[in-house]
């Protein structure tokens, strides 16, 4: 595989995707390998454990893996008082509020109503998901911005339950800020838990923790493992849908800063050790100024360590065009996909997969995460090729509704008859010829 002296300890791994066969392309292309085996082997006991002792196996779980001991499990969030927080802060999650509503408001879906020949009206109306579980983590970093990114859509759509589930302090209570914005936006419970055990919880339900119907939200390896598990299972709960570690893709020209690509890329090592980020550089892109400034940043952060483990596996694809940076975006289906190359506007229509995308130089990644309105929870590990990212629409069901007059199924009758006939499905042609005295 073509890789350059890059690949040392010092900046990314780069490659040259010209240079590369189709198995070297496929093979930069996959994901550091996580073995779910393994995983899903711990997480099922666990999830077993919760299903048949309540709130105490929370309990005994949460005080094995969080070392917090619980007086209660889940509480109704009015039980919980309000949290005093400096002004700055608040005003911070009240322009994010602001705007994460205003965009889920409008992707509110009109119901249709269409007669598809005389006398036969079929419609599709919209109902909110009755009660739903959003899983806010809280493990190497308190993430308040999640509980905005699912209860507010989950809020506008009308859900009754909102189930708010995220990993307890040392003293057991909730962090003040995820309070904040889960009582501004509308949670109803606040599950005092993280991990499998909080997402069984939500899935079989306990004593204290009312059950579920989808749950939604990021989370770590042991998460994704549970919702995978338990969506299989007797307890009859969705999913937003199948999520891995954090990951970016970031293309960039030779009027990309320097200093703004290796924020970005950074922007996502700092997620975890176990992040991917990715930089498809064009030919005029200043490379050795953009590998000197991951290197400089990184320095600085305060979780850089965290940062290096992540960028260890992450690495630079030089493309020859504008065309083939967007097939190998296209064909690695980023989470998220930040643009910033010349008339960026005019790749969209050629960018197919991808979780949210960022367009242009002063459209960081961090603006997605926090504020602009859209939505942060988003498939990663390649899935954006056929999942999208949470929206209202994840917190809502769609019915269809046939009427029929006594004309109409004149019309169309006969042929129903007929194909019910050649399916041997005779119950359902008498359900028609009955109607219209043909028996």
């Amino acid at each position: 595989m073509a890789v350059s002296a890059a690949a040392s300890k010092q900046g990314l791994k780069v490659y040259e995707s010209s240079a590369m066969s189709e198995a070297e392309y496929k093979a930069v292309l996959a994901r550091p390998r996580i073995d779910f085996s393994s995983i899903l082997a711990t997480v099922a006991p666990i999830c077993d454990a919760v299903r048949a002792h309540g709130d105490e196996a929370v309990k005994e779980f949460t005080a094995k893996f969080d070392k917090v001991h619980l007086d209660s499990v889940c509480v109704r969030i009015e039980d919980l008082a309000d949290p005093v927080l400096p002004k700055d802060v608040t005003d911070a999650f009240d322009v994010a509020f602001k705007n994460i509503t205003a965009f889920h408001k409008a992707q509110q879906a009109v119901d249709i109503s269409v007669e598809t020949m005389p006398g036969v009206v079929c419609r599709r109306v919209t109902r909110p998901i009755g009660a739903v579980g959003i899983y806010v983590p809280g493990g190497t970093a308190v993430l308040p911005s999640s509980t905005l990114m699912m209860a507010v859509p989950a809020g506008i759509a009308g859900c009754k339950v909102i189930v708010m589930a995220t990993p307890p302090r040392p003293d057991g209570q909730i962090t003040p800020e995820v309070l904040y914005c889960a009582k501004k936006a509308g949670v109803t419970h606040v599950l005092k838990a993280g991990g499998a055990q909080a997402v069984a919880a939500m899935a079989w339900g306990t004593a204290s923790c009312p059950k579920v119907d989808k749950i939604c939200g990021p989370g770590n390896q042991y998460v994704t493992a549970a919702k995978m598990t338990l969506q299989n299972s007797e307890a009859m709960v969705a999913i937003d849908m199948p999520a891995g570690p954090s990951e970016v893709l970031v293309m960039a020209d030779g009027d990309a800063n320097p200093a703004f690509i290796a924020a970005d890329l950074l922007s996502q090592a700092e997620h975890g050790p176990d992040s991917q980020v990715v930089l498809v550089a064009l030919p005029d892109a200043d490379l050795a100024a953009i590998q000197a400034e991951v290197e400089k940043q990184c320095d600085a952060l305060p979780r850089s360590e965290t940062a290096r483990k992540a960028l260890a596996h992450s690495y630079v694809v030089k493309v020859p065009s504008i065309e083939e940076a967007c097939r190998f975006s296209n064909a690695y289906a980023p989470e998220h996909l930040i643009v910033n190359v010349r008339d960026c506007e005019a790749l969209l229509p050629h960018l197919d997969n991808a979780g949210s995308i960022f367009m242009g130089q002063w459209t960081p990644e961090s603006v997605g995460d926090y504020a602009s309105g859209t939505n942060h929870v988003l498939p990663t590990y390649g899935y954006s090729r056929m999942y999208s990212g949470v929206s209202l629409e994840s917190f809502q069901k769609k019915m269809t509704v046939q009427s029929l007059t006594f004309e109409g199924l004149q019309l169309l009758g006969p042929s129903v008859a007929k194909m019910a006939e050649i399916e041997g499905l005779d119950a359902h042609r008498r359900a028609v010829t009955l109607r219209l005295g043909m028996e």
